[in-house]
């Protein structure tokens, strides 16, 4: 078989076996093979890392996208020398996602501006680069599409669609009509994710006041109670990041 047709025919393989890194760069890889006496199990290994690391680098991006995080609040974004030190240290301790195999719950507590969302956001990117699958939604957002399936007849449907992810992040939970329907499926939605997945939380109000989101005081302690049995508390007790850049802007010269 002459070397064109041998090209052509490894290049149609990899392309009906979808190895796009493979077809990219077996040839440039085999003439590095031969100029430099690697053997053909070191050849192969390093077009399967090559595949390997496309398809990562794929799912990756596929799943930022999915997640519909706000991609600009990373932590290179943040400064992590604003919060607490006992905070700084739970960051670094969560970025290699192990608590989702626990599936404990985040949950970040502080005043309006303190960076509660901007961490978790942060956070669940990070999470994504460790092959974790991630899904973001305000509260207010994520009720109402809840209350939406509901009315449709699919929100068990719904809910099935959520769980796949490692770990739902729930912005402001404090933002919640006082409607009965829409306590009932956030309720179930946290309910249904006890002890099954990871969810991670901000929110403006301490535990003592969540009486106002959930009303009945048997249903807020039930919440809770699912929060807490398995979570990481980060107290975010800081100053506003938006008044302190105020401050400074209206101290310089």
């Amino acid at each position: 078989m002459s070397a064109s047709t041998l090209e052509r025919q490894i290049g149609l393989y990899a392309k009906e076996l979808r190895l796009p890194a493979v077809r990219e760069s077996y040839a440039d890889l085999a003439h590095q093979a031969q100029a430099e006496g690697i053997s053909y199990p070191e050849y192969l290994l390093e077009l399967l890392r090559l595949e390997s690391d496309h398809r990562r680098q794929n799912r990756t991006q596929r799943w930022l996208r999915e997640s519909r995080l706000p991609l600009e609040k990373n932590l290179e974004a943040f400064d992590l020398s604003r919060v607490p030190t006992k905070v700084m240290h739970q960051v670094r301790a969560l970025q290699d996602g192990s608590f989702l195999g626990r599936r404990e719950n985040v949950l970040a507590f502080g005043n309006p501006g303190s960076g509660k969302t901007h961490l978790l956001c942060a956070l669940g990117q990070e999470l994504i680069l460790q092959g974790y699958k991630v899904y973001f939604t305000k509260c207010s957002s994520l009720v109402e599409e809840l209350l939406r399936e509901k009315k449709g007849l699919k929100l068990d449907r719904k809910l099935k669609k959520l769980s796949r992810y490692d770990a739902l992040i729930i912005d402001d939970i404090g933002y919640v009509h006082h409607d009965r329907d829409e306590i009932e499926v956030l309720f179930t939605l946290l309910a249904q994710r006890y002890e099954r997945g990871s969810v991670m939380i901000s929110s403006n109000l301490a535990f003592s006041k969540w009486e106002s989101i959930f009303k009945d005081p048997m249903t807020t302690a039930a919440a809770i109670d699912r929060l807490v049995h398995h979570s990481i508390i980060l107290e975010m007790n800081c100053e506003s990041y938006r008044m302190e850049q105020a401050r400074r802007r209206s101290a310089a010269p």
